[in-house]
C-alpha cells in the first residue's frame, strides 16, 4: 500500500500543471508542490532537524503546504500554528512538543526565541528553490504509526495538549472521506479553517489524495462578505468544507445560494452543531448538492460519524443526527463506569477504532485518563454526551459544559439547540451568567430573521412564549439580547469568550 505521501507525489507525475493549492494572491502546481517539499526535506535531513516535530508558523501564505509535506517526507510530524496565536502559547508549545526547528512563511514572526532555529521568509524562499536534491528520501517518509502531524488543543488547566495524529490515523480518515462521500478526482475544494484547526485536516488531504485543488480563504475575507463571496464565484467551489457558524454568515445574504455558486456537489460540516433551520435553508438555497453532517474529536482525526441530511430527517428529527460511525470504527455510549448503555439512554460516546490518535505528546497523565484499550483496539472517551436512536447518533453537548441553576443541571447547547429551532431564529448562544463561581442567570445572544415586532421586549416576549412549547420554564434564558451577527474564532467558530467580554 503506497503511503499517503506517495500517493500526493504521484499527482506531479500524471498531473503535473494542476493547482494543488492556491489562495488569494498565488498558486501552487502539483509539480511546484514536490519539488518543494523535496528540497526542504533534503535540507531539514541533512542539517539534523529529523528527530523532533517541526512547528510551521503562519496563516494560509501558499508555501504552507510544501511545508507540511516537506516535514514529513524527513520523517518529522508538522505542528501548524497559526499565526493568530498568541506569543505566549506559542513559547508552550515549544516548551512541550521539544521542537528544535520553527519555519515560518509569515513576517508576523518578529521576535527570536532562544531555544529554537527559526527559518523566516528569505531563507525558506531560498530552500525551497533548491533543485539540488542529494539523494531520494523515500526511507524517511512518515508512516504507519509514526506522528503525521500533531495540533495543539487547549487543555483545562490552560496548558495545550498536543494530539499526535499518525500516518495510519490519517490514512483511516481519508479513505473514508474519498469512498463515502462520493468526492470525484480534480475536484476544487473550498478551505476555510486555518491549518492549526483540524478541521482543515477534511480538506487538505482529500483534495491532494484526489489530485484536487485547494483554495484558501484567508481570514480577511470574513470580515468582507462581498469580496468573499467574488472569490468563491470565480473559483468555482465544488466541495465546501466549514463550521456550521461560517455557512451561517454567508446565509444572511440572500445572494449566497446556487446561482452564484453553482459548481457546488458537496457540503461537509463539522466542529459544531448544524441546526434544522439552517439545514433547511441549504438545501433549499443548494437543491442539488449533497450535504452532510458529521461528527468526530481532534483526537480521533477530525471525524468518525456522518448523515446525508435530506427533507426526511430535517422532519423526522430535531436536533440533528450526527449520524453512523464509519466503516473501521466503533462508537459505543457508556456511563461513568464503564458500563455500555443501551439505545435511547445518553452517556460518554466513546470512539474505538484505527483513526484515535495514540495519545497526547509528552503528556502521559492525560493521555491515560482520555484513552483506554477496547477489544484490543485504541479507544477515546471523548466527554461528549450523546444516545443512540434508529441507528443514528445523536450529540448532546459537552459533559462538563454543564450549569447548575436554581438546583436544575442544565446542558448549555440542549438549550441552544432548542432556540435554533424556532423559525425566527438565525443563530443563538446562551451565555451562563456567572457570580461568585454560581451561576445565577443565562443570557441568550440572538440573530433574529426580519420581523414585525416593533419593540425589542415584544420580541423576547414572542420567544419565550414559544421556547415553552417544548422547554421547562427554568431552562427558558431570562435575559434576550439582539446582534446583527456573531463573532467568530479565526477557526469559523462563534467567539463566546469575545461574547462573555462584551455581555459581563
Amino acid at each position: 500500500m503506497k503511503s499517503i505521501i506517495e500517493q500526493i507525489d504521484q499527482w506531479a507525475i500524471h498531473t503535473p500543471e494542476t493547482i494543488a493549492f492556491q489562495n488569494s494572491e498565488s498558486s501552487l502546481t502539483y509539480k511546484n508542490l514536490k519539488q518543494q517539499s523535496d528540497a526542504l526535506a533534503n535540507w531539514i535531513v541533512n542539517n539534523n532537524y529529523s528527530n523532533n516535530p517541526i512547528i510551521v508558523y503562519g496563516h494560509m501564505q501558499i508555501e504552507m503546504i510544501s511545508i507540511f509535506l516537506g516535514s514529513v517526507k524527513a520523517g518529522c510530524a508538522y505542528i501548524p500554528v497559526d499565526e493568530s496565536i498568541p506569543f505566549e502559547r506559542l513559547k508552550k508549545m515549544i516548551a512541550n512538543s521539544g521542537a528544535t526547528l520553527l519555519i515560518t512563511p509569515s513576517e508576523k514572526l518578529e521576535i527570536e526565541i532562544d531555544s529554537i532555529t527559526v527559518i523566516k521568509p528569505d531563507e525558506l524562499k531560498s530552500i525551497l528553490s533548491s533543485t539540488t536534491l542529494n539523494s531520494p528520501l523515500t526511507e524517511t517518509f512518515v508512516k504507519d504509526d509514526e506522528s503525521f502531524y500533531i495540533i495543539y488543543t487547549s487543555g483545562s488547566t490552560g496548558d495545550p495538549k498536543g494530539v499526535q495524529i499518525t500516518e495510519r490515523n490519517l490514512r483511516s480518515f481519508s479513505d473514508w472521506i474519498l469512498k463515502d462521500f462520493h468526492l470525484q478526482e480534480g475536484q476544487r475544494f473550498l478551505n476555510q479553517a486555518p491549518f492549526s484547526f483540524d478541521l482543515s485536516v477534511m480538506d487538505i488531504y482529500p483534495s491532494l489524495l484526489s489530485g484536487g485543488t485547494l483554495i484558501a480563504v484567508e481570514k480577511s475575507f470574513i470580515e468582507r462578505p462581498k469580496v468573499l463571496f467574488e472569490f468563491l464565484m470565480e473559483n468555482e467551489i465544488e466541495v465546501w468544507t466549514s463550521t456550521p457558524s461560517f455557512v451561517e454568515m454567508c446565509m444572511m445574504n440572500p445572494n449566497y445560494n446556487e446561482e452564484l455558486l453553482p459548481n457546488i456537489k458537496t457540503f461537509l460540516f463539522c466542529g459544531e452543531v448544524l441546526s434544522n433551520n439552517s439545514a433547511k435553508q441549504l438545501l433549499n438555497r443548494f437543491p442539488n448538492a449533497s450535504i452532510y453532517n458529521t461528527y468526530g474529536p481532534t483526537e480521533a482525526t477530525v471525524a468518525v460519524t456522518f448523515v446525508k441530511i435530506t427533507e426526511e430527517i430535517i422532519n423526522q428529527y430535531s436536533p440533528l443526527p450526527i449520524g453512523v460511525p464509519k466503516e473501521d470504527t466503533k462508537i459505543y455510549i457508556m456511563d461513568e463506569d464503564g458500563n455500555v448503555l443501551p439505545d435511547g439512554t445518553a452517556g460518554e460516546i466513546v470512539i474505538v477504532g484505527p483513526s484515535v490518535s495514540k495519545g497526547y505528546l509528552n503528556n502521559l497523565a492525560k493521555t491515560d485518563a482520555a484513552y483506554m484499550q477496547i477489544n484490543g483496539m485504541r479507544a477515546y472517551k471523548t466527554g461528549d454526551s450523546g444516545y443512540f436512536e434508529n441507528g443514528q447518533l445523536f450529540y448532546k453537548g459537552r459533559i462538563d459544559f454543564q450549569v447548575k441553576l436554581h438546583g436544575y443541571r442544565i446542558e448549555i447547547e440542549d438549550i441552544e439547540n432548542n432556540i435554533r429551532k424556532l423559525p425566527i431564529v438565525h443563530s443563538a448562544v446562551v451565555l451562563p451568567e456567572m457570580k461568585d463561581g454560581k451561576c445565577i442567570d443565562l443570557h441568550c445572544l440572538v440573530v433574529v430573521k426580519e420581523h414585525d415586532f416593533e419593540k425589542e421586549f415584544h420580541l423576547t416576549r414572542y420567544l419565550k412564549q414559544q421556547l415553552s412549547n417544548f422547554m421547562p420554564s427554568y431552562m427558558i434564558p431570562r435575559k434576550f439580547s439582539y446582534l446583527t451577527s456573531l463573532p467568530m474564532t479565526t477557526n469559523g467558530k462563534v467567539d463566546r469568550k469575545n461574547l462573555m467580554e462584551q455581555i459581563y
